[in-house]
Formats: C-alpha cells, sequence, structure tokens
C-alpha cells in the first residue's frame, strides 16, 4: 500500500518573495483537504502510521499523513480548514524559536516570519494535532558533530514535553537531512518515528526512521496534488542519487552549519 505523506510549511496569502515557494495560499490548501476529502482520503498522524508500520494498529483503506515543518504562527489558519473535513495532522516545531520569528531563515536570506507561541501549541496540542520535534535551531543535523547533533535532536525533545507535559513521539529532520549516525541518534533519543523529505510515498514496509514525505510547494493545485498521489505525475528516482546526496553533505560540512547555544 502506497501512503502518501505531505509536507506544507506555510498557509499565507502574502509572504516575502524569496519565501514564496514554502508559502500555500489559505484557498489552495482549502482546495487541497477538499480534494482528500471527496477521494475517500483518511487523516493520520506520523505517530498511528509509524504504530501501523510497527505492526501495532491497522489503517483505513485509503490513509494520508499531513505535516507541517518548523511551527510558524500562520498554521493557525489551516486548523479550522483541517478541523472541517476531520482530519488530524502533524506540526513539527522548532523549540529555539517559538514565540518569537523565524530566524534560521534570516541565514538563508529569506527574511524573519512570526512563530506559533508556547499558549498557541499548548492549545493545539489539546486537539487532533500532534506536535513533534524539528531541532532546536533549525540547522542540518548530518554535518554537526555527534554532540551538537545530539543536543539539537535531545533538546528538542526535552524542551517540548517539559512544556506540553506529555511524550514527543516524532521527529522532522531539518531540510530533510540525515545520515546512519543521526537516525541512530534519533532512536537514542526515544523517537519512534523520524520524517525525511524524499519526495517519495511511503509505505508499511519502510523504515520508520526514514519516512519519505511529498513537499507541497506554492502553485501545487488541488488536481496536480490528486495526479501526484494517483501516481499520474510522480518525479522517478534519478541514478546516482546516494552519490549525489554524500557528494552535497560535503559540501555542506565544508560550508559549516549556523549553531549557537
Amino acid at each position: 500500500m502506497s501512503i502518501p505523506i505531505l509536507l506544507y510549511h506555510s498557509i499565507a496569502d502574502s509572504v516575502d518573495p524569496r519565501f514564496g515557494p514554502w508559502a500555500l495560499p489559505l484557498r489552495t490548501f482549502a482546495e487541497h483537504m477538499q480534494m482528500l476529502h471527496d477521494e475517500g482520503y483518511s487523516a493520520l498522524t506520523v505517530t498511528q502510521l509509524a504504530q501501523a508500520i510497527a505492526g501495532r494498529g491497522a489503517l483505513p483503506a485509503r490513509p494520508v499523513v499531513i505535516t507541517f515543518d518548523d511551527g510558524f504562527a500562520d498554521f493557525l489558519a489551516a486548523v479550522p480548514v483541517l478541523q472541517r473535513f476531520g482530519f488530524a495532522a502533524t506540526l513539527y516545531v522548532t523549540t529555539a524559536f517559538v514565540g518569537g520569528t523565524s530566524r534560521f531563515l534570516a541565514r538563508r536570506g529569506e527574511g524573519e516570519r512570526p512563530m506559533l507561541t508556547w499558549p498557541q501549541l499548548a492549545e493545539l496540542e489539546a486537539s487532533s494535532i500532534e506536535l513533534g520535534a524539528h531541532g532546536h535551531q533549525h540547522v542540518a543535523l548530518d554535518v554537526l558533530p555527534r554532540a551538537v547533533a545530539w543536543r539539537e535532536i535531545i533538546c528538542s525533545k526535552h524542551t517540548l514535553e517539559q512544556r506540553l507535559g506529555r511524550p514527543v513521539q516524532s521527529l522532522a529532520y531539518p531540510y530533510g537531512y540525515y545520515d546512519r549516525r543521526v537516525r541512530r541518534l534519533a532512536q537514542l533519543a526515544g523517537y519512534s518515528s523520524a520524517c525525511a523529505a524524499r519526495c517519495a510515498m511511503s509505505g508499511l514496509g519502510d523504515d520508520r526512521f526514514a519516512l519519505a514525505r511529498i513537499t507541497v510547494e506554492a502553485g501545487t493545485t488541488a488536481a496536480g496534488l490528486r495526479r501526484r498521489l494517483t501516481g499520474e505525475q510522480r518525479t522517478a528516482a534519478q541514478p546516482g542519487g546516494r552519490l549525489r546526496a554524500m557528494a552535497w553533505r560535503l559540501v555542506r560540512r565544508i560550508a559549516g552549519p549556523m549553531v549557537q547555544y
């Protein structure tokens, strides 16, 4: 069974053009959710999917997982739409910036955007929204020294747990970057799943710590999303992908991550 895990970032009608590819207008997002509802999809959280992969839960006939990265304040605009269709979702939070602005975007020259606050996250946690960790300072974990990567992974988890008063079970690797070492650290930290961003469908045979997601970018219509989910429009895997990933990791490691404690 092919299971789509959708990756959204921002739901906003107007954003800094430099951030434009990652922001979806609210009306378009509502059309996406209407399409999923009309096509008979049932929305799960990432943890519910991970439990099914581990053999501890059943899946509906047509499952979909809806995820959001970063924790932007405009996620609140998506909540009524999700609730209208009875859809669960998983929101991955970058803990260092809660209640402030997305300074990690400024590092990339994409401006800064308001982030959710702790009271808002507590309200979301009381609804059907699963909250997961997205690292502490939104840096690529696979180019960090082991001790620093561990702090990023564990600090994000512990901060959320202390603030929310419940276990946090899922991690999304910032930028989707991970390697075998980072995957192992996520397991040691006590997560039960971790998401990457490989622009592919997931399945019951997948590694729970390398779940593939389909990135939904600006300009993706409901019809276009439907074609991607049904296989009518799917990007084929390119040969040499692992070698390219290793080469790109080397370039990023030489450039150096930006982490401050």
